[in-house]
């Protein structure tokens, strides 16, 4: 079997993921230097090739994604007949729930403000800080981030309930599981508010000025799913006006966010260049070797594989 890997895999995740597939010939290029000669005989391919790139990919049985996110190869006729295609969901949740976790923090604590006044040369105080112990935290998505969210925070002393479309059993973490028609009841109730929903129909410009009124004042909100989820003019009035104390945002409308745009000046709101995510933490890159593995592993046998979009 031809694999033809895309991410910058070290030496150890090599050998992980080549444990996958015993005998197999491997090629290590990057969607940039990928050949369309690579891409033809290639019976799978670990990693986001352009989707365009896909139409002389003639052989392949497997395109396993680097990225939890499929929505560019959703399309009828991008991905080749006969090509199962498999996302990385499970790669992630460490990796971005830790950051917007240290986001909310870091707004909790005034961090933010202190390192602005650090930069001005001021030495002077910012008040009154919140903490994690004993918050009420309502987590939107208790998915694999979300899950790695709640544990942050229940290890802190917080109590965390989550929301789903569907209830079903409560995964660790979290204290209670609601499902989304059950959400504007929730949101009065919850002092921090954190965001890993994907974007569908249902969740697109969700948070909107009526969600966040329903918020109790002086919540933090954070957002490390889709950008779209939120209507940003909605959130920075509500910022402004105190109905949020803070707001943590990883992902915006549109990426990257216009130089121009008033979010930016928004108080109170930290923002992070979609970057909680991508290979900046190495169990990442763990993670995606792990999985490919098992689905190479699954493809040679014939079984289904995991994590099938």
């Amino acid at each position: 079997m031809n694999i033809l890997v895309l991410p910058p895999f070290t030496e150890a995740q090599r050998r992980v993921l080549e444990a996958g597939a015993p005998g197999s010939a491997f090629t290590y290029t990057s969607p940039a230097n990928a050949t369309d000669e690579q891409i033809s005989s290639a019976d799978a391919i670990v990693g986001n090739l352009p989707p365009e790139r896909l139409a002389v990919a003639r052989r392949v049985r497997l395109l396993q994604l680097n990225s939890a996110g499929y929505d560019a190869y959703a399309a009828p006729g991008i991905v080749p007949e006969g090509c199962a295609l498999a996302s990385a969901v499970g790669a992630y949740g460490q990796a971005v729930a830790e950051h917007l976790y240290a986001m909310v923090l870091m707004l909790m604590k005034h961090l933010d403000g202190y390192r602005d006044d650090q930069r001005d040369h001021v030495w002077g105080e910012r008040g009154a800080v919140t903490t994690m112990a004993g918050a009420r935290v309502l987590v939107l998505g208790a998915g694999d981030i979300g899950r790695h969210f709640a544990r942050l925070a229940q290890a802190h002393g917080a109590r965390v309930v989550g929301v789903r479309r569907h209830a079903g059993a409560v995964p660790e973490g979290f204290e209670h599981i609601y499902t989304m028609d059950e959400l504007p009841g929730l949101l009065p109730q919850a002092d921090v508010i954190a965001s890993f929903l994907p974007s569908t129909p249902a969740t697109r410009g969700i948070v909107d000025k009526a969600f966040l009124t329903r918020c109790k004042r002086g919540a933090y909100f954070a957002n490390g799913g889709r950008g779209d989820l939120v209507v940003q003019a909605d959130l920075a009035e509500a910022l402004e006006r105190g109905q949020l104390a803070g707001a943590a945002l990883d992902v915006t409308v549109p990426e990257p966010l216009p130089t121009d745009d008033p979010l930016w000046d928004a108080p109170n709101l930290l923002i992070t260049p979609h970057v909680a995510g991508g290979f900046h933490l190495h169990t990442v890159l763990d993670n995606i070797a792990r999985i490919a593995a098992e689905n190479l592993r699954r493809l040679g046998a014939g079984e289904p594989i995991i994590n099938a979009v």
